[in-house]
């Protein structure tokens, strides 16, 4: 066999042995390979965390924030922080404590830091327990805001990998600044600010040496650490801090002495993130949030919400409605009242009072009462009218009718003659209003409502005039906007932009305004019901120098009480009543005088806008086709007289008609009750007639109050307007020329003074 010189010199180089079996091989191979192994392990890990647009996130996961329109915070939810501090407004000391604390080469490292996971790893093996953990602040930071507390190793390396992600994404300062804002300092606290204030009562400001070094103790076991629970360990936490700023040249040795001879006084408070402003309202915006943002992103958390919401009117408005139910509402037996101010310009809410008291009853009845409008549903009438073609000064007989089984009356059921509607709406005579419904039609009213903002059904009766279908105060209130604005509306809304984690805005409310009501028919209403405040049921919520506008409204035994109201820059309405719908004592008056209460104090320093002049009456076209109502039967009498001359024959005939001609007159006239009663509105009781009214009673579908329409009718028939009232003794809420008192009108001297009820 021949061998080639070349080979063997090749053998002899490598020790006669083959490549698999050299041992540099392997080690290249495993290097190698381990190397890959790493880089796919990082890309791997990669994968799993945030995108760079995400590492400049503020806040926790889980986590919202809704603030006023001013910026103050009205309700967090989550590990929240309530005060975030920018980096310049946090004491140096208690910048450079935690730092001592927690990550002595905050500066130097780049995210991760070898030299200190050596060194606390040797602290603690010398302590023979933990006293120093090896995380960095960059680290602790990516675990707030990005990682579950898990203790596994995967948790660990993405921890890793995300700290130096954020270093090469935010400076130093910025990552201290969110550090010190977000880490759980115990006791309910998020960042440096809640702590101060949890445990001493402070703010970082007004922090001694000594307490703060006793909250930079607490970042690494704050249950342990935690001065109120455990003194001697907060102690010797502290002093610990103390020593190693000491060492590390940020206080002298005299700081550090008089910092641990100072002793550790405590003056707890609660969170301030606990703490819920306007919560009526805030439940509210919690409500309307999934309409603007997707269940994944409410889900994820983390968002800032700003609302529309005036700290300064809110608080006005809760002491209006406070107030009135602790006087009128004692002895007008209503026990719950609600307001809603709205920008009727932008649609923006500016103040919500839901109720009396929200930790009893979270039932918004701004939003969630659907309630009979009462009279304050005949300013869509009226406008529909107006809209139409009609004349202000046009005039209807106010008599007795019937239409189609339905009987309205006005309140003392007494009538007026001709009357234009200009003086029907000032004095809220029902009758007229009916008649104007049926000469528009229930399609072009409805519609109307709709376009203005009324979100409810309405229901095509005759009864809709008078207010017997429900609504809410809320939607209400921002139809009666419309008005003020000539006939332009906007959604009513309480959010103005929803911020995400990283303190972008991801939602802007963007709401255009709608032309409703042509704006000579919403000049025409404004001084019409202009009229209703200085001359008729309206007058307690005159304001001294500016022109208000508004209409009162009182459902069936004045269960509900309403006055919605406006100046060119605000409408407000107000709502009294019983959540049970039990019957008051009460009048519209009431919330008027509620609403000047509120408005007086809310416009000090707001410029006085006055209202467009009206329009030219002649000549006017309609923008809106009547569709007349053809009803199938119309009476000019009253049902009583026929029920009266019924029972008179009905007793003539009685010795001679059997038992079943008997029982079919009874059926014939409970039939005609019941349907009466279907659309019965301003049947007004006795317990009504006991005081001086200012509002007209409205409709009612309840068959109940109902059901003995004649004897109802005999009762206040024998309390007429012209006997005293036998419980009233206080002075009237309302203009004596109301038409819910009588027929006649007179002076009204010094209505302010008239009007204003007893105080306490």
């Amino acid at each position: 066999m021949k061998i080639f010189p070349s080979k063997m010199r090749a053998n002899q180089a490598t020790g006669g042995k083959p490549l698999y079996r050299r041992i540099w091989f392997w080690a290249g191979l495993g290097v190698g390979g381990g190397i890959v192994a790493l880089l796919y392990g990082v890309s791997l890990i990669d994968r799993t965390l945030p995108d760079k647009a995400q590492l400049n996130a503020v806040l926790r996961e889980q986590t919202l924030t809704i603030k006023a329109a001013d910026g103050t915070i009205l309700q967090q939810q989550g590990e929240a922080t309530r005060e975030q501090l920018k980096l310049e407004q946090i004491p140096d000391n208690l910048k450079k404590a935690f730092i001592a604390s927690e990550d002595r080469r905050f500066k130097q490292h780049n995210g991760v830091d070898p030299q200190g996971i050596i060194r606390a790893s040797l602290n603690n093996l010398r302590s023979q327990g933990v006293v120093e953990g090896g995380s960095t602040i960059t680290q602790q930071l990516a675990r707030i805001l990005f990682l579950k507390q898990e203790q596994t190793i995967w948790r660990k390396l993405k921890e890793v990998r995300l700290a130096q992600k954020m270093e090469n994404e935010l400076t130093k300062d910025q990552i201290l600044e969110r550090y010190l804002n977000l880490v759980y300092l115990g006791g309910g606290a998020y960042g440096v600010a809640d702590a101060a204030w949890v445990y001493f009562s402070k703010s970082p400001d007004q922090l001694s040496l000594a307490q703060m070094a006793t909250i930079a103790g607490l970042a690494p076991a704050p249950s342990l650490y935690a001065p109120d629970k455990n003194p001697e360990a907060a102690k010797q936490r502290r002093n610990l801090v103390l020593q190693r700023m000491q060492e590390d040249k940020v206080i002298t040795p005299e700081q550090r002495q008089a910092a641990v001879q100072e002793p550790l006084t405590l003056k707890s408070s609660l969170p301030k993130r606990l703490q819920v402003e306007s919560p009526y309202f805030t439940s509210y915006i919690q409500k309307e949030l999934p309409k603007y943002v997707s269940p994944k992103v409410l889900a994820s958390g983390g968002l800032v919400v700003e609302t529309t919401l005036n700290p300064t009117w809110q608080k006005v408005g809760e002491e209006a409605v406070a107030k009135t139910l602790r006087n009128q509402g004692r002895w007008e037996n209503f026990k719950q009242g609600a307001m809603v101010a709205i920008d009727p310009r932008s649609g923006e809410i500016k103040a919500m009072v839901g109720g009396k008291d929200f930790g009893k009853n979270q039932f918004n009845r701004v939003t969630q009462a659907q309630r009979q409008p009462g009279s304050t549903f005949k300013g869509f009438v009226y406008a529909t009218a107006i809209a139409s073609g009609k004349s202000p000064y046009d005039t209807y007989e106010d008599a007795p009718l019937v239409v189609d089984g339905y009987e309205p009356k006005n309140y003392g059921e007494n009538f007026h003659g001709s009357m234009n509607m200009l003086d029907a709406l000032t004095r809220s005579i029902n009758i007229i209003a009916v008649k104007v419904l049926i000469d528009v039609g229930f399609m072009p009213t409805i519609k109307l409502a709709h376009d203005m903002g009324i979100k409810s059904e309405l229901k095509p009766t005759y009864s809709l005039a008078l207010g017997s279908n429900e609504v809410n105060l809320l939607e209400l209130t921002s139809a009666y906007g419309s008005f003020a604005t000539q006939g332009l509306h906007t959604e009513p809304h309480g959010i103005s932009r929803i911020l995400n984690r990283q303190g972008k805005v991801i939602w802007s409310a963007n709401f255009k305004s709608k032309q409703v009501l042509d704006a000579d028919s919403a000049a025409i209403m404004t001084w019409m019901l202009r009229n209703v405040v200085e001359a008729g049921t309206g007058g307690a919520a005159q304001l001294d120098n500016r022109p208000v506008a508004g209409k009162t409204g009182t459902s069936d035994e004045a269960r509900d009480l309403w006055f919605i109201g406006y100046i060119p820059q605000m409408v407000t309405g107000v709502w009294l009543g019983n959540d049970d719908n039990h019957p008051t004592d009460g009048s519209s008056g009431s919330a008027a005088y509620t609403w000047h209460e509120f408005m007086e104090k809310a416009v000090e320093g707001m410029p006085v806008e006055k209202f467009p002049k009206r329009p030219k009456l002649e000549g006017r076209k309609g923008t809106i086709k009547a569709q007349t109502i053809k009803p199938k039967q119309v009476l000019n009498r009253s049902l009583d007289s026929d029920d009266d001359s019924e029972q008179e024959s009905s007793r003539e005939n009685s010795k001679n008609s059997n038992s079943e001609d008997s029982g079919s007159s009874k059926r014939r006239r409970s039939r005609r009750s019941y349907s009466q009663e279907e659309q019965q509105s301003s049947n007004y009781t006795p317990r009504r007639r006991r005081r001086d009214r200012s509002e007209d009673s409205s409709s009612s579908n309840s068959s109940e109050e109902s059901s003995r329409p004649r004897r109802r009718s005999r009762r206040v028939e024998s309390d007429s307007p012209s006997s005293p009232p036998p419980r009233r003794t206080r002075r009237s809420l309302s203009p004596p020329n109301s038409s819910d008192s009588s027929g006649s009108s007179s002076s009204q001297p010094s209505w302010r003074d008239r009007l204003r009820p007893p105080q306490q």
